[in-house]
């Protein structure tokens, strides 16, 4: 059997490391070559960006179209590999726009640092000289950035609280810091290292973790849309169903969310499909952004929706969202990747207060329309719809063929991998 102990795995050059995949994986010709497929990132950056690469893992980057946000109409890269997502995000922002599109605003960029503490003795007494002293770290945790601080960012206040454990009580300092610009982490954390030494002076007690919090409570956004009810029964054309009725079933869906964890988790997860796509497309940290999202739903004490759903005054359906969203426009990825870079000019962003606010209103956009779909027609009927050029491909058709074989199963209304074979078998024999 194969052994994956690879030493100096990282100082080969590509063809040796594709060669060593090849052979414990026992690859073919062909599978190697699609391995050697870099498109828009050249090897040269990906292996910059992360360890031991040998290949790109591509996804298609659509554009969600019909956006208007605080009064500016935007086009939405988003990078995703499920279909339906991009077409119902731009169906949804299609039925905002009618009543003026989408209202968002961010707090303040500001980020925690986390220092834990052990081994205090006098919790109380340590938690008290911190607060006191808390000009002072602040100031030495600024020195830690003095760009950032130039810029109008920096350490801003500190929060101190004891923690009970069953490995006994820590206490825990939070340092706020304005990352401006910045998702955070790096400034976060250096600025976390220069003032352990001092917490530990004033606590008595040992600076152990020193790292910044995903949870980004301070940092949230907020976005707003009215979804008409004429609006709403003319868009999606649901047979019988009235604006009116469409909006009631829209709200027993949301009330399903608001109160079970289970349809909860799905729900949010539907909101991510949105968040996620545009993040990976602008090059952000997706994972950190998926972390605090969950984390804020269960802030009251229960997991629940991180949207709301009323009616207005007028009958038509009032939709808000608010989560954390941590995002930067310097640094990291987004700095790195090609494809990144040209998805920000795309989105014409300028700070990144404003990309979190596209992102919050893509993901209450996603929200809607999984809603509106689950509340009528069954979420898998469109799904399906776009889906069926996947089911072909599944099935062994090539080029023209896709199309064809996704057309007569969507005529059928059987979406299937078994009846795609046949499909394709017929038009060979043709």
């Amino acid at each position: 059997m194969p052994a994956s102990d690879v030493s100096g795995f990282y100082k080969k050059g590509i063809e040796e490391r594709l060669q060593i995949v090849k052979g414990f994986a026992g690859l073919n010709d062909e599978e190697v070559n699609e391995l050697r497929k870099f498109g828009a990132m050249s090897f040269d950056v990906a292996d910059r960006m992360i360890e031991n690469v040998i290949a790109t893992q591509q996804l298609p980057l659509g554009i969600a179209t019909n956006f208007k946000i605080n009064g500016r109409d935007y086009l939405v890269p988003m990078a995703v590999e499920e279909p339906s997502i991009v077409a119902a995000a731009s169906k949804a922002a299609g039925i905002a726009r009618l009543s003026g599109g989408f209202k968002a605003e961010a707090s303040p960029p500001i980020m925690i640092g986390q220092i834990q503490l052990l081994n205090v003795k006098d919790p109380e007494k340590a938690v008290a000289a911190i607060e006191k002293n808390s000009r002072t770290i602040i100031g030495l945790a600024n020195e830690a950035d003095p760009v950032l601080v130039k810029f109008g960012g920096g350490a801003k206040k500190i929060e101190t609280r004891a923690l009970d454990t069953e490995r006994g009580k820590m206490v825990i300092v939070h340092l706020l810091v304005d990352v401006r610009d910045a998702m955070g982490a790096n400034a976060v954390n250096t600025m976390c290292e220069k003032i352990a030494g001092k917490i530990e002076e004033l606590s008595k007690g040992e600076a152990r973790l020193r790292i910044i919090s995903n949870l980004a409570v301070y940092r949230t956004v907020k976005s707003r849309a009215v979804f008409g009810k004429k609006a709403l029964e003319e868009s999606f054309k649901q047979g019988n169903l009235k604006g009116e009725e469409i909006i009631e079933h829209i709200l027993d869906a949301y009330h399903f969310a608001a109160n079970d964890v289970f349809r909860a988790c799905t729900n949010n997860k539907g909101i991510m499909n949105g968040v996620d796509a545009v993040a990976i497309a602008t090059g952000q940290d997706f994972r950190a952004l998926e972390a605090g999202a969950h984390a804020f739903a269960s802030l009251k004490g229960k997991y629940t929706a991180l949207t709301r759903y009323r009616k207005d005054r007028e009958g038509n359906l009032l939709a808000e969202i608010e989560l954390p969203i941590a995002v930067g426009l310097v640094g990291g990825a987004v700095k790195t990747s090609p494809v990144a870079r040209v998805a920000v000019k795309i989105l014409g962003v300028k700070t990144a207060s404003e990309l979190a606010q596209v992102m919050a209103s893509v993901g209450l956009a996603q929200n809607l329309a999984a809603l509106r779909a689950l509340a009528t027609e069954g979420i898998q009927k469109g799904h399906m719809r776009l889906h069926a050029k996947n089911i072909a491909v599944m099935a062994g058709a090539k080029g023209k063929e896709i199309d064809a074989v996704a057309a007569k199963m969507v005529e059928e209304k059987n979406i299937m991998v078994d009846r795609a074979k046949e499909i394709l078998l017929e038009l060979k024999k043709k």
